[in-house]
């Protein structure tokens, strides 16, 4: 790999947020990160949670040169994010590799914007359920850790990009210690929907259900942590510290199956009824599902 020629291809990326979207309070109103430039007209792919509900986003390459961008699409399922750079950038776009034949022990990098990268190695490809309704079948996972992840590049070593960077997470080693490491999208994932994201904003599909709920799991159990304020749960009266054993007539059996028994429900809108234990006792709760993307304020072309 022609490091240096690979790092021109990631780009820092800055983007401000109003002080009224819904995630300002979660996610911040400055949010800082990387991309990939990944067409030659200055289409740069990154991760979604930095340019979600941007008002302003701007992109600078390793040689200095800065391009305001328009935040153009956020994939809710996979988490990518697309930025059109509104100048020319002046650098390549990065090829494609296949996820899906990265195997684990894979040597590695992680470049990010500012010509940071690590050498690591393909440490994990397994499930990963996040707390806030998010669902990967198959994420990667590198070890050591870039300190600076999101939207970070993850490249084979032919210099091609085989996922974006999403989380900093920690995992437990044979010795009983932990060791950091990354959570990486991986690209595959975006090929089936590149061309719906760029003309459309969005892919060509009902939006899933969205509760509003962000959980995590304790031996097996799904335990509510808090709820979105205004949202589905909240509005059902889903508390935090309530387990939610039953989504319909099954059992839930994890956080992972917790998700795909809502999103099995039907589309946004569908209405599903969740058995929760509360102080000892059983409840029934029919939450009114949403479209999270409603809930967000929607990019405006700058």
């Amino acid at each position: 790999m022609n490091i240096d020629r690979t790092l021109r291809s990631v780009v820092a990326v800055h983007a401000s947020i109003p002080e009224d979207a819904f995630t300002a309070t979660a996610l911040g109103i400055r949010r800082e990160g990387s991309g990939v430039v990944i067409r030659g007209n200055g289409l740069v792919l990154t991760i979604g949670y930095l340019i979600t509900e941007a008002d302003e986003v701007w992109l600078t390459t390793n040689s200095g040169r800065v391009v305001p961008g328009h935040a153009l699409a956020y994939d809710q399922e996979t988490g990518f994010g697309l930025v059109q750079a509104l100048g020319p950038l002046d650098v390549p776009a990065l090829e494609f590799g296949d996820a899906d034949r990265a195997e684990i022990g894979d040597e590695v990098v992680v470049a990010d914007g500012i010509g940071q990268f690590v050498e690591a190695k393909i440490v994990a490809k397994q499930e990963f359920a996040g707390y806030w309704e998010y669902l990967l079948d198959e994420a990667i996972f590198t070890a050591p850790a870039h300190p600076s992840w999101g939207g970070a590049a993850l490249l084979d070593e032919d210099g091609k990009l085989l996922g974006i960077g999403s989380l900093h997470l920690q995992m437990a080693t044979h010795n009983g210690e932990s060791a950091d490491i990354n959570m990486i999208v991986p690209i595959n994932l975006l090929m089936p929907i590149l061309d719906d994201l760029v003309k459309r904003g969005h892919v060509n599909k009902p939006p899933r259900p969205w509760l509003g709920a962000f959980s995590a799991e304790n031996n097996g159990e799904v335990v509510v942590m808090s709820v979105t304020e205004g949202g589905p749960a909240a509005k059902a009266g889903l508390r935090r510290g309530d387990v939610i054993s039953e989504i319909r007539d099954g059992e839930v059996d994890g956080l992972a199956d917790f998700y795909r028994k809502i999103w099995q429900s039907g589309p946004a809108g569908a209405e599903i009824p969740v058995r929760v234990l509360r102080d000892g006792r059983e409840a029934w709760l029919r939450i009114k599902s949403a479209d999270r993307g409603s809930f967000l304020k929607k990019p405006q072309l700058q």
